[in-house]
């Protein structure tokens, strides 16, 4: 089995209690919150409106979301899954993790994919309900039908607060950076059978360098401006030949919608 940080982080993070949880993403190296962009630059929330920290409800970011609705944010699966919607919260409008920005959005239900196990597994996708709309621009997400935009060598972008280098600390600001997509046939090379082309889409480059990290999942994959996948794990971050796997939306864009609409 791959070390799949950008996975494991979240999903032991609401295993444990608030208390503890508290201790544990607030530590880069404990295995619970998800790392900042690796190799990207610093942009802020005004050039990305619809991005959104996941936080705990003391306030301690742990992933990321993209709004899609005014009160609907898709995340990862594993960033939420056994979490109870009084344990989380989301911020809108703060580039910086120690901000006083923004606004601050309660949690009103977490709907998370019926079929979610496991990262490697697939079925990685999760939507918040927010108890109150964000005053923010949502990103349109991809349709079903479309799957053209997956195609080998376009080019995506990523974002989050999550470590600038594996095993690293957060970065306090939003960070971006652009990745291209990587063919199912390599990204099957790296992964072996944990790579679910149905499910996954691999993006960045054969030499690394470039990557989402412990810290980031649940933040979007843009395709042209438009959601196209979420960070979910993989090897370490920004290893040559392990690229960034996030969560192929288009699989699962009528199960969001569905959520959006309720």
């Amino acid at each position: 089995m791959f070390g799949l940080r950008r996975a494991r982080q979240a999903a032991a993070a609401l295993a444990v209690t608030a208390a503890a949880a508290t201790t544990l993403l607030a530590s880069p190296a404990a295995s619970a919150a998800p790392q900042p962009v690796v190799g990207g630059t610093a942009t802020t929330t005004t050039a990305y409106p619809f991005m959104m920290q996941i936080t705990d409800a003391s306030g301690n970011q742990f992933c990321g979301g993209t709004l899609v609705a005014a009160s609907k944010v898709v995340t990862a699966a594993h960033c939420v899954v056994g979490a109870t919607p009084r344990g989380v919260r989301v911020i809108g409008g703060q580039t910086y993790l120690n901000g006083t920005d923004g606004t601050v959005g309660r949690v009103s239900g977490i709907w998370v994919n019926p079929d979610y196990t496991d990262a490697t597994n697939g079925d990685d996708v999760a939507v918040l309900t927010l108890s109150a709309p964000m005053p923010y621009t949502p990103a349109p997400y991809v349709a079903s039908s479309q799957t053209a935009v997956y195609a080998a060598g376009t080019t995506a972008r990523v974002l989050g607060w999550g470590t600038t280098r594996e095993n690293g600390s957060p970065s306090n600001q939003l960070r971006t950076a652009a990745v291209p997509i990587v063919s199912d046939s390599s990204c099957r090379t790296s992964y072996g059978s944990d790579f679910v082309q149905s499910d996954m889409v691999c993006a960045g480059y054969t030499s690394g360098g470039v990557d989402t990290c412990q810290g980031d999942s649940g933040g979007p994959l843009l395709i042209g401006g438009v959601l196209a996948g979420i960070t979910s794990w993989g090897e370490g971050c920004a290893e040559a030949g392990h690229p960034g796997v996030y969560t192929r939306l288009a699989a699962f864009s009528d199960l969001v919608t569905a959520q959006v609409d309720s």
